[in-house]
């Protein structure tokens, strides 16, 4: 099934694309450019401030609003956050597929659009939320009704996510001509400007809505950013005119188990030595006008490379297979390679962020039993303190970027001046002082709380004490976060691109189910003989701090598992710096060069 494109009198163009044997159809660059961003990035913009506005204090509404204990709202963020991070992989599937891009972010907005005003109708109708306090004498848990009616708006915001996240960057891309000198500056200035809105975005987000939603109301605080949401929607479908659009292709998902079923079927054949494989495999060259590079056979995973065997009957006269199910080319499984090879470094960055994550729960824990008064009036919101981090970020980058950087080029002669693995690497370091600087920091907070016991239980300490452990958290996002966009970006086949966007967004989903088993982990096993759980709903009485120290020695062995993957691994392509000019260098001719 496909989803009509729609019409403005823009005829189509052939272009060849990879991974196809037939040119695809796109339509003629008459408009896309930068005659479309305001559209594509004012919609972003816009669904980007929703979003994190609406959740950014989610955890303070859970516990406030909702009357969670805070083992509980821990559960919900973090199993949704894992649902919601996870199933992107099915949005890039169904849209590179089946109904391409403009439909899928034009169908996954009125999603996440529905999803906030189920939200926003939560505190603003009393039936969906349980009782204020004030009202009763115990605080009342909410029902199986509201509590049903808050996992269907979060289901319908994970619907949005789905199909916004792995399609909104390529869209934007695809408004540009990278055959052409400026279309491939448009790309790279697309990028610079995606993620500046972005960041400006999260800083309002995280202060301004914030700040509505903690001072003000928070129907107010949630409508907002379903108004904002609706905009954009409204912005995204007023570009239809100027839009270019690209067909679906296909999804390389049918190319990776075709691959793995051939190898199968020939599981019993003999690879053939070396010096005798001239011919033997399937090598097709890759269509005319292809961005893809061409990649070698490698011996990594050999057992693959028995799909690409050629048997009789197995290739037509015009050099296409007769069944791809049973034959392969070099190509598909060297791509397929390229994910195996992968994972061990993927699966090493879910502890870094199982620590990075913990700015969003139990720091807003911690903040709400601290003095954030800001003067005699002011009240720092719990859920803005995340700022710290960003704005560590923003002054971090450019400051690496312009002096760091070139410097550290000039000695080592790699690009960005350390390898990505290494800045990976550096990022798990700042991961785990973070979480031993937030131990130290809640040990300091409950004593004072405990020696001063207020009737609220709030510590005379100032929330600023949190201020440490939320900068080497930035650092750890500056260093891990960032690199590993830059290494899945720059090791998967260029046609891999909506994959590589959607790792990341699986690594956050497996930090958020790590976070989930720890949690209840800690929650049933821990305390017992007259003494509460580490993570009990009073943290005065708990033992956050512990939490804290077994996240930072977890992310030490984490660290020793993650150096011996990375010694081990090899870059499809490194960019080597030799007296001021840049050459690409292949694996092959780099064996020497890895972590």
């Amino acid at each position: 099934m496909a989803f009509p494109l729609p019409e403005n009198g823009v005829s189509y163009e052939e272009k060849q694309t990879s991974g196809s044997d037939s040119p695809a159809k796109t339509r003629r660059r008459k408009h896309g450019g930068w005659r479309a961003m305001p559209y594509v990035l004012g919609n972003e913009t816009f669904e980007r401030l929703a979003s994190i506005g609406l959740l950014a204090n989610f955890m303070q509404f859970l516990l406030e609003v909702f009357h969670l204990d805070q083992v509980s709202a821990s559960n919900v963020l973090n199993i949704w956050g894992g649902v919601t991070n996870f199933i992107p992989l099915l949005g890039a599937f169904i849209c590179d597929a089946y109904i391409g891009r403009f439909w899928t972010i034009a169908f996954a907005s009125i999603f996440e659009m529905m999803g906030m005003l189920a939200l926003t109708m939560i505190p603003w109708l009393p039936k969906l939320h349980p009782p204020p306090c004030k009202m009763s004498p115990q605080c009342k848990k909410p029902n199986k009704s509201q509590m049903g009616f808050l996992v269907m708006g979060l289901g319908f915001l994970s619907i949005g996510s789905a199909g916004i996240r792995p399609c909104s960057i390529p869209f934007g891309v695809d408004q540009f001509d990278s055959t052409t000198d400026e279309g491939r500056k448009g790309i790279a200035s697309f990028f610079n400007w995606y993620y500046t809105s972005f960041t400006l975005v999260l800083i309002i987000a995280v202060t301004l809505v914030v700040y509505i939603q903690d001072s003000v109301s928070w129907v107010l605080g949630f409508g907002i950013p379903t108004i904002l949401i609706f905009l954009s929607i409204v912005l995204f479908f007023i570009g239809t005119k100027v839009y270019v659009y690209v067909k679906p292709q296909g999804s390389i998902f049918s190319s990776f188990i075709q691959v793995f079923v051939a190898s199968y079927k020939k599981r019993k054949l003999m690879l053939p030595d070396e010096r005798e494989s001239n011919g033997v495999f399937y090598d097709p060259l890759l269509p005319q006008g292809s961005i893809v590079k061409k990649l070698p056979l490698t011996h990594k995973y050999r057992w693959l490379n028995k799909a690409a065997i050629v048997m009789e009957d197995e290739v037509n006269t015009d050099g296409t297979c007769t069944n791809k199910w049973r034959l392969c080319s070099i190509q598909q499984i060297e791509e397929v390679k390229c994910i195996l090879k992968i994972i061990p470094i993927w699966s090493a960055g879910i502890i870094c962020f199982t620590a990075i994550g913990q700015q969003g729960t139990f720091t807003i824990s911690q903040a709400l039993k601290m003095d954030r008064h800001l003067g005699p009036k002011f009240q720092i919101p719990p859920g803005s303190l995340s700022v710290i981090s960003m704005i560590t970020v923003g002054i971090w980058l450019p400051v690496y970027d312009r002096f760091i950087m070139p410097s550290l080029t000039k000695i080592t002669r790699i690009e960005g001046g350390i390898t990505l693995l290494q800045r990976i690497g550096i990022g798990m370091v700042f991961s785990i002082l973070s979480m031993v600087v937030a131990g130290i920091t809640e040990k300091i907070r409950r004593n004072s709380a405990i020696t001063h016991s207020s009737p609220d239980g709030i510590a005379p300490v100032t929330v600023m004490w949190l201020a440490p452990q939320l900068v080497l958290m930035g650092f750890a996002e500056a260093f891990n976060i960032l690199g590993q966009i830059e290494f899945y970006n720059k090791e998967f086949p260029e046609n891999m691109s909506s994959v590589a966007n959607s790792l990341f967004s699986c690594t956050v989903a497996g930090a958020s189910y790590m976070s989930t088993l720890l949690v209840n982990l800690l929650h049933n096993t821990t305390g017992g003989h007259g003494h509460p759980d580490w993570l009990t709903n009073d943290i005065n009485e708990g033992r956050i701090d512990n939490y804290y120290y077994l996240i930072a020695g977890l992310g030490v062995l984490n660290l020793f598992y993650f150096l011996y993957v990375a010694r081990r691994y090899q870059y499809k392509t490194r960019i080597v710096v030799d007296d001021g000019i840049k050459g690409y260098a292949d694996v092959h001719e780099l064996h020497d060069m890895k972590y």
